[in-house]
């Protein structure tokens, strides 16, 4: 069995609150952009996956290892499956790429193993991988609330081109939440609910949306900060770093302005651009 796992952007990253299990509490918006890895599932009498990319884990590190162990283990099967990745997208990207390809490999094993899967059941297994994959079990695009794991699928017909720079720096997830506690000492600001304000405008919400990580991520790495201004040098209607880095995406009304903007880059940075319109299939 194949599918596709696309990598998603965070269309604004609120953090709202840490809770008492030290998980924190967030609000975002999840987004599906046309970069995407192909997963490969077979069945097997023993858990294997393999990788195109070298370096990236393929033993029990790896979150598609992890969706077959574990679900398996909650469905009560014997069969085991063997998972082949096609890696495109980079990974600790801000992009949620492993992320997406354990969704996937959720997503196809019943198929492969001839049993029925209950969504429940599913989306428990997805949030013992990690908190951003149970999105990648929904279609389209969706408001995250908790750790990312409450989702309300939203309407968006997003009408840009989203150009994605990644300059190959990786920053550690908790690094980046750390730092910002620390710089808040504990403190988290009282806003407009992300959500409320989606909800009544959509597009305006979309082109104001910011990422609290920036603000110690970019005086961290001043470098991503730079692909921000660039990006809207070069004509973006919005510039914002996805997740917690090092991806950073603009906002292009314009088509020649957005591969302008692709090709000026250097060619030691990953960029990808995704049409205007874009359905995930």
């Amino acid at each position: 069995m194949n599918g596709h796992a696309y990598a998603k952007i965070n269309l604004g990253l609120h953090i709202v609150a840490k809770r008492a299990d030290g998980f924190h509490d967030i609000e975002t918006i999840f987004h599906r952009t046309s970069l995407r890895d192909d997963i490969s599932v077979t069945a097997s009498d023993r858990i294997s996956v393999s990788c195109t990319v070298p370096g990236v884990p393929t033993d029990e590190r790896n979150h598609c290892w992890k969706a077959v162990e574990l679900l398996r283990e909650a469905l009560g099967v014997r069969a085991a499956a063997s998972v082949s990745i096609t890696k495109r997208i980079p990974a600790g990207a801000g992009l949620g790429g492993g992320s997406s390809d354990a969704a996937t490999v959720l997503r196809l094993l019943p198929a492969v193993w001839n049993v029925k899967a209950p969504t429940e059941l599913l989306h428990s297994v997805a949030l013992r991988i990690g908190s951003d994959v149970p999105y990648f079990l929904t279609d389209g695009t969706a408001y995250a609330e908790g750790r990312g794991e409450v989702l309300r699928t939203v309407p968006l017909d997003l009408p840009y081109w989203i150009l994605l720079v990644n300059p190959n720096i990786h920053i550690p997830t908790p690094w980046a939440y750390g730092a910002l506690a620390a710089r808040r000492n504990g403190a988290f600001p009282v806003r407009p609910s992300l959500g409320e304000r989606f909800a009544a405008d959509p597009a305006g919400t979309v082109l104001a949306a910011g990422n609290d990580f920036e603000e110690v991520v970019f005086e961290q790495y001043p470098a991503i900060a730079g692909i921000k201004q660039q990006l809207l040098s070069a004509g973006a209607v919005s510039s914002v770093m996805s997740g917690s880095g090092s991806t950073v995406y603009g906002l292009f009304a314009d088509a020649a302005a957005a591969k302008n903007a692709a090709l000026s880059f250097s060619n030691a940075m990953f960029v990808h651009l995704t049409e205007p319109h874009f359905v995930p299939v």
